[in-house]
C-alpha cells in the first residue's frame, strides 16, 4: 500500500499516541479490517503548491482505508476531477492510492490525521492535531491561497495562523485576507451528504478553485 508524503518530516509516527479515543479507534479497525491503512494519513500533493487544501480527517471507507487523502469515497471523485479541470491534477484518478494521479501547485493536508468515529473529531482532538498542521503549512512555504473544506478546517487554520477567530466567519465561498498576506477562500466540504443534499454543487465547488486561480494570478 502507497502512503508516501511529500512532507514526510513534518508527519505524525504511524502509532501516533497523541488521542486515546483516536487510537482506541485506530486499533479496532485494525482488528476488524487488517488490510486496510489505520494509521494517520499522510499529506498529498506538490511541496512547491502555491494552493493548499484543508480538509477535515480522512473517511472511514476512504482515506483511512488507502492511506491517501480523499481516495476511495464518494468526496474524492469531485474533488481530483476539479482539481484536473483546473490543471491541478495529472493522470486519472482511479480511487487507489497507486493509479497514478499527481498534483501540481496543489496540496492536501488534513486538520486531524486519524479517522475520528462518525467523522466527527472532539475539540481536544483537534487541537492536539493542530502542529501536525501547522507544520504542514510552514514547510509549504510558496502557499499563497488556502482553501479549507468545511467550518473546522477554516477555524483549526485560523487558529493556528495565530488570527481572531471570530473576525473570519466561515461561508463558502467567502475570500479573507489573511494578516502574513495569504488569502483564505471557503469552501463547503465535498462529502456524500453535501453533494447529495444540493448544499454543494460541483458548479459551487469548481466556482472555489476558479477564484483561488484568479487570486494567484493578482
Amino acid at each position: 500500500m502507497i502512503a508516501d508524503s511529500p512532507l514526510a518530516r513534518t508527519e505524525p509516527p504511524h502509532d501516533c499516541p497523541r488521542c486515546p479515543r483516536l487510537v482506541a479507534f485506530r486499533h479496532a479497525l485494525r482488528i476488524e479490517y487488517p488490510d486496510w491503512w489505520n494509521a494517520p494519513v499522510p499529506a498529498l500533493g506538490d511541496p512547491d503548491a502555491w494552493l493548499a487544501i484543508v480538509g477535515l480527517a480522512p473517511g472511514k471507507h476512504g482515506a483511512n482505508r488507502t492511506g491517501r487523502p480523499f481516495t476511495g469515497d464518494h468526496a474524492g471523485v469531485l474533488l481530483f476531477e476539479t482539481l484536473g479541470a483546473f490543471g491541478l491534477a495529472t493522470g486519472r484518478y482511479d480511487a487507489r492510492p497507486d493509479d497514478g494521479l499527481r498534483l501540481t501547485g496543489a496540496a492536501i493536508i488534513n486538520a486531524v490525521k486519524c479517522l475520528p468515529p462518525e467523522n466527527k473529531p472532539m475539540p481536544e482532538e483537534i487541537a492536539t492535531c493542530r502542529p501536525f498542521l501547522a507544520a504542514q503549512l510552514a514547510v509549504l512555504e510558496k502557499v499563497r491561497v488556502i482553501v479549507p473544506l468545511g467550518q473546522i478546517a477554516h477555524q483549526s487554520t485560523l487558529r493556528l495562523l495565530g488570527e481572531r477567530v471570530s473576525a473570519f466567519r466561515f461561508g463558502h465561498g467567502a475570500e479573507h485576507r489573511l494578516s502574513d498576506g495569504r488569502v483564505m477562500i471557503d469552501s463547503y466540504h465535498c462529502s456524500r451528504y453535501n453533494q447529495n443534499t444540493g448544499r454543494l454543487t460541483p458548479e459551487m465547488f469548481r466556482a472555489v478553485f476558479a477564484r483561488a486561480l484568479e487570486m494567484r494570478q493578482s
